[in-house]
């Protein structure tokens, strides 16, 4: 029997009469990377703020590890071990690499608002921020000012900020947004790395960052699921074909 660590079921969303989801049920294997795309206007931000609990839905419910989370808080879901990139990545420019890890460590150590607490007792945490940052291929910037990092570097961060967080669920909102190739090559990567005994779930607009690294593509469209499986099954559904047209419709097809 396949374990779903997040389930939805017949989601809906509406915006004074507007539906932005409809009837959306997801299934996200442990273990594995589940991106979300569509079109522009597909729904696939609104259906990322259900997940993450910043919009509540009009109907339908959110299960995570079989516990309803339907009504939950941002604070609370995390608290369970999902943690979504941007909501604790708004990375803080004037502290080094090492310190913006340290304070996602801190939650840990039951310290995570005692900014007064003197240097010593969060030192004890710089080894497993170094941990972090050499998953992420950032040792070398440890004590760079962030504001100073490039920004692919910087979505590094986000992602070793979020690992501090140990979450079970990663939900990554568009990590290779605003790229360069070289960037976005690296970041793929990096996912790929991490994802191991972790499940992410990632909104995407590159197609070739999903075509390598994505176990399960759910495709969105108006608001409704219209084709879901690996890559090969959902860059040859002609319902998909149809929703990108034109020059994404190049992309996915280009992306084999």
């Amino acid at each position: 029997m396949t374990d779903f660590i997040l389930e939805t079921q017949d989601l809906i969303k509406e915006f004074k009469g507007f539906t932005a989801v409809s009837n959306v049920n997801l299934q996200v294997t442990r273990g594995h990377i589940h991106a979300l795309i569509g079109p522009n206007g597909a729904g696939k931000t609104t259906c990322f703020n259900l997940l993450t609990k910043f919009l509540t839905p009009t109907a339908g419910r959110i299960l995570f590890n079989k516990r309803d989370i339907t009504h939950a808080k941002p604070a609370q879901i995390a608290r369970q071990g999902v943690i979504r990139s941007f909501q604790i990545s708004a990375v803080f420019p004037h502290l080094s690499v090492l310190e913006n890890v340290r304070i996602g460590l801190q939650r840990a150590l039951g310290t995570s608002f005692h900014f007064w607490r003197s240097e010593r007792t969060l030192s004890r945490l710089n080894e497993r921020a170094m941990d972090l940052l050499a998953q992420v291929d950032l040792e070398k910037f440890a004590d760079t000012m962030t504001v100073d990092l490039p920004y692919g570097r910087k979505r590094a961060l986000e992602i070793a900020t979020t690992l501090a967080m140990e979450p079970e669920l990663m939900l990554l909102d568009e990590p290779t947004q605003g790229m360069g190739h070289e960037d976005v090559e690296r970041v793929t990567q990096l996912i790929k790395k991490v994802s191991a005994n972790r499940t992410i779930l990632m909104v995407e607009h590159n197609m070739n960052v999903v075509s390598s690294i994505a176990d399960t593509i759910s495709v969105l469209q108006r608001g409704q699921v219209i084709a879901e499986g690996d890559y090969a099954t959902v860059s040859a559904n002609p319902q998909v074909l149809e929703a990108y047209m034109g020059s994404a419709d190049a992309a996915l097809q280009g992306a084999h």
